[in-house]
């Protein structure tokens, strides 16, 4: 099918905007392995020979779906790794009817693909985690290339006329009992992804496409989450691939070219890139619509475009979201996961020490810090004030790697982190929250609190299991008892509370890992003077139970003298002054820059 056309009509927004939920009960794969196990007996072997191939299409769907609906970056060149694994299985293949040691070399054919799929992600992902469009690029270039290489290495890959004569996989005939092992694989790769979407995993995969930066600042390497997934879903492609060669006897380089690619992502639209089995059943739907349309209508081209279209216009979520949306009041509620402590986390320095020594840093030509020097020992609240523009939130950003260090260098208990990035900060013990209330606005206030409890906690291993689920702390708990109003909203979106709650669940989430230093960016920003001093109680209160330093960024006087400690002032990205609060009130330069407000 020719849907390039079609394609072109997709906004840049559309393409990279997230789904908001990824809604699979666990009764979806039982109801699609019925329907696939019916459909022989309702149809005929060649009606079964169809739906087969474009179930296979809607494997290497899914891969694409996982990326684009639950991680928010789009890969254009999935078909790369569906080539890769079909001409690497049908070799093989090909291979052991000479030799049967060659079958064991089969696995190879669906792990190399996810292994490069793998790498190249790492490279691109760690140079900046916001390189999603152009990751897209890249991936639509590396599948040009792989069309190039599949037509010229002719002596491997026959060319342009393809690798033929790729026997049956042994124990099946092509148009008959092989439909089993697809539908057996298609009910598998539902089921398996449901289930992943339903553990830890599938949950920071869901916060990486809704706040990034947020778990960077958990200490979350989100390079790796999203390659590691990229990876799994070329391995999809790639399975796909190899049920490709084996069912139809033949690869051609069209198997890795940009219009099976960009046809993954018009079936994924159209079935949903929010579902499994949504993105599964576009392709079939899609495919096989096309294929009796090809028969009996000369512009069935246009038809599937306008379907397409239709379906990205007025049904974002695609057909799933539609079916989601009919039996969402019948759905019945997710299974509670028993309550367990949180494991202890893994070990921290003791001490607490930063030092700035002459830290210079820019943007766009502009000075923002220019030869700040301040230190701090010990634990306890500090205060940061200063006019705006003076370099407060910089210099935070600079520390977190958010803004570039130009010279100088920040040393954390005596250790070098000039340069580091958010998730390595954050893995040395340093908390942060953002002036802006920064929460993952989909996921419920309980995952939040969730997803900030598991880090520096939450292993490879431990990802995939459901206990985490109902990992509970002391300190949540006392969290919950400082903020009632986040417990009476446990179950609802925290992309719906008041600002005052959002306020209060980034605190909850930025002190929950227990770090040693926690960076306050305005936490009373937009509270009332009542929910400001409820602020401070707790600020204080939690920071004490902690035994960690902080240092809050404050334009309420007032709230600056109820937090106590030292005050730094900062002006033009420089320390002013240093000291207890009546000795900066009382200081002649402070004065002339800096007057505070109240509110």
């Amino acid at each position: 099918m020719d849907s390039l056309d079609a394609a072109d009509t997709l906004s840049t927004s559309a393409l990279h905007a997230p789904a908001r939920r990824w809604r699979l009960p666990a009764a979806e794969p039982l109801l699609l392995a019925v329907a696939l196990v019916a459909l022989p007996f309702a149809s005929n072997d060649f009606v079964a020979y169809q739906i087969a191939l474009f179930l296979i299409y809607g494997i290497a769907t899914q891969g694409v779906a996982l990326c684009w609906g639950r991680l928010g970056f789009l890969p254009l060149g999935h078909a790369l790794f569906f080539g890769l694994g079909a001409y690497l299985a049908g070799g093989t293949l090909k291979a052991a009817q000479q030799q049967p040691a060659w079958y064991l070399a089969l696995p190879l054919a669906l792990l190399l693909p996810a292994a490069v799929a793998y790498v190249a992600a790492r490279l691109v992902f760690a140079r900046s985690h916001r390189s999603g469009p152009f990751f897209s690029l890249i991936t639509l270039a590396m599948t040009m290339l792989g069309f190039l290489a599949a037509q010229q290495w002719s002596a491997v890959t026959g060319g342009f006329n393809g690798m033929a004569d790729i026997p049956e996989l042994p124990g099946t005939e092509r148009y008959s009992s092989f439909y089993w092992v697809v539908a057996g694989c298609a009910v598998g790769s539902t089921a398996l992804l449901g289930l992943v979407l339903r553990r830890p995993l599938g949950t920071l995969w869901s916060a990486v496409a809704q706040n990034e930066d947020r778990l960077q600042l958990f200490g979350y390497a989100t390079d790796r989450i999203k390659a590691f997934a990229y990876g799994f879903s070329a391995l999809l492609a790639a399975g796909a691939g190899a049920l490709f060669a084996w069912h139809q006897g033949i690869v051609t380089p069209l198997t890795m070219g940009f219009v099976l690619s960009t046809e993954f992502v018009i079936w994924a639209a159209v079935g949903g890139k929010a579902s499994p089995l949504g993105a599964l059943l576009g392709a079939v739907f899609i495919g096989y619509a096309s294929s009796e349309l090809r028969e009996h209508f000369a512009y069935w081209e246009v038809a599937v475009g306008l379907i397409f279209i239709g379906v990205v216009r007025f049904l974002p979520e695609g057909l799933a979201g539609v079916a989601g949306a009919l039996s969402r009041r019948q759905a019945a509620a997710a299974p509670s996961v028993p309550a367990s402590p949180a494991p202890a986390l893994r070990g921290r320095a003791e001490g607490i020490g930063l030092a700035f020594e002459q830290v210079h840093a820019a943007q766009g030509g502009v000075r923002i810090l220019d030869g700040l020097s301040f230190g701090l020992q010990g634990s306890g609240l500090r205060c940061v004030i200063g006019p705006n523009g003076a370099g407060k939130t910089s210099a935070f950003n600079v520390m977190t790697g958010r803004l570039p260090l130009r010279r100088g260098r920040i040393l954390l208990d005596g250790v070098d982190i000039s340069g580091a990035t958010a998730w390595r900060v954050a893995r040395r013990g340093v908390g942060r929250k953002l002036q802006i209330p920064s929460v993952f606005p989909d996921l419920s206030v309980s995952r939040n609190l969730d997803v900030a409890l598991w880090a520096g906690r939450l292993g490879p291993a431990a990802s995939l299991a459901r206990a985490p689920l109902g990992w509970r702390s002391d300190l949540r708990d006392e969290l919950l008892d400082l903020f009632p109003a986040l417990r009476e909203q446990l179950a609802e979106r925290a992309g719906s509370l008041s600002q005052g709650h959002r306020q209060a669940l980034e605190f909850a989430m930025t002190v929950l890992p227990q770090p040693r230093l926690v960076l306050l960016d305005e936490p009373c920003a937009g509270l009332s003077p009542a929910e400001t001093h409820h602020m401070i109680d707790a600020i204080k209160t939690v920071i004490g139970r902690l035994g960690a330093a902080a240092l809050v960024i404050e334009h309420d006087i007032s709230a600056v003298a109820a937090i106590g400690g030292d005050v730094y002032v900062l002006h033009q990205g420089k320390l002013l002054a240093q000291g207890a609060l009546a000795e900066i009130q009382a200081d002649p330069a402070v004065r002339a820059v800096y007057a505070g407000a109240r509110k």
